[in-house]
């Protein structure tokens, strides 16, 4: 890892900037896969798996005996842990069901939310270079406590044509509607513009590599939502002079190994932690299985050595990475400054595979500096707040002068119309009141 020792403000944009690829070519690529797939159908999507999946289909839909087969076939272990993953997800995003509230801004006029699911949502699961089981149950577990109708979920298949059991066995705990053998850009396409086999969606979720990114942001431009923009994933550990070694560079490896192009920033106020630190990786590296993956992510990582907690804490939110592990003794003081990042763990026993797991917290989050304007993946996500208004004739007499004057300024003559025909009749029945009388 790279080492910088007390960089200036001016330095720190440079510094802290992500790893990034040619995308020279990107967008032209992306843009012909989602044409083929949008005309060609669940052709384009088969020609599409033989090409960049080397696998021939005969059909892209799961059978519901691949997903029994997968479930009774799942070893015990994997299959409790899966489920207690589930809970804990379930348990923490129930909690965030939202329940509106009726409120009278003035006499007579009643205005509150509804929150209603997104009926049809469509969640993408990557292959590659591991099954990311985890994400279904992240991702499918709040859809259903929502109420989406159809979750429509794609991930592409292995050599043998079929689904990862682990992956199938998190669906089926979580509730996922329908399964398709379909990766990458041609998912991202069939899920928005719809195939012969694959339901066309309201709102994609999920993560993916810069072609799956990139296809999410093109088809959001033609009327489907997209949950976030992210890129490869990152981490930041805040460490002192009383930090484990050994924790810090398991976290730091933890995300590491996850592609090529993840980054991962330690920055501490103790030079003497960074020498034990490099150490620690060394050894722990030389163990892992993906150990050639994490060797290439660390080449652009980087370990800022900083002053105070001041300097910590402004990189840290100039940075607004997706994880932050805060392994300080003042971990609690620090969290309580934290203004930009995805997901924050706290303490030396809280590392980010927790979150990533069975914590119970939602780790579909915002990468490449997004957590400044985006929240991660949870109940808000998969929901719509439709708002509702009640007037009455107390009502009219409250706000219709003041319509009727900022419409009129705004010179929308047919708006401020709308209002003055309504104030008329409340004040036709104010005088037929007084006639009674």
């Amino acid at each position: 890892m790279n080492v910088i020792k007390y960089p200036t403000t001016e330095e720190l944009p440079s510094l802290l900037k992500r790893p990034v690829r040619d995308a020279a070519d990107l967008n032209q690529i992306v843009a012909a896969v989602l044409a083929n797939v949008k005309a060609h159908g669940d052709l384009a999507v088969l020609d599409y798996e033989e090409q960049f999946d080397h696998v021939q289909l005969d059909s892209l839909m799961v059978s519901e005996a691949e997903i029994e087969e997968a479930w009774e076939n799942l070893q015990p272990d994997l299959k409790a842990s899966l489920e207690l993953a589930h809970h804990n997800i379930e348990k923490f995003h129930r909690a965030q069901q939202f329940d509106g509230v009726c409120v009278e801004v003035t006499p007579g006029v009643k205005c509150w939310q509804k929150a209603v699911a997104i009926e049809r949502v469509g969640l993408y699961i990557p292959g590659g270079t591991a099954p990311l089981f985890s994400t279904v149950l992240m991702l499918a577990t709040p859809a259903k406590i929502a109420g989406c109708k159809e979750i429509i979920l794609c991930t592409p298949p292995q050599r043998d044509g079929k689904v990862h059991p682990a992956v199938l066995a998190a669906a089926h705990i979580a509730g996922v509607s329908k399964i398709f053998k379909a990766g990458g850009v041609q998912a991202i396409a069939a899920m928005a513009y719809g195939t012969e086999s694959i339901p066309w969606v309201y709102k994609i979720f999920g993560p993916g590599n810069q072609f799956v990114t990139c296809a999410k942001q093109q088809v959001s431009l033609s009327g489907v939502a997209i949950d976030m923009p992210a890129g490869p994933s990152e981490v930041e550990v805040l460490a002192d002079a009383e930090s484990r070694p050994d924790f810090v560079a398991a976290d730091l490896l933890s995300q590491a190994e996850h592609g090529v192009d993840s980054q991962v920033l330690l920055v501490t106020t103790s030079p003497e932690l960074i020498p034990r630190v490099e150490q620690e990786v060394e050894q722990q590296l030389s163990q892992l299985p993906r150990r050639e993956i994490a060797e290439q992510s660390l080449q652009h990582s980087k370990i800022i050595l900083v002053r105070d907690d001041e300097e910590m804490m402004y990189i840290t939110n100039l940075y607004a990475p997706e994880h932050l592990i805060i392994e300080t003794q003042n971990y609690m003081d620090l969290s309580a400054q934290v203004v930009n990042a995805g997901s924050v763990f706290l303490g030396p026993l809280t590392p980010e595979s927790a979150g990533d797991y069975a914590s119970g917290t939602n780790h579909t989050l915002p990468t490449n500096g997004y957590a400044v304007a985006y929240s991660g993946v949870n109940m808000d996500s998969y929901i719509r707040k439709i708002t509702f208004q009640y007037i009455t004739a107390e009502g009219i007499r409250q706000i219709g002068p003041a319509v009727q004057e900022m419409a009129a300024n705004e010179s929308l003559e047919a708006h401020r119309n709308a209002m003055s025909l309504r104030v008329k009749d409340v004040e036709k029945m104010e005088i037929q009141d007084i006639k009674k009388i």
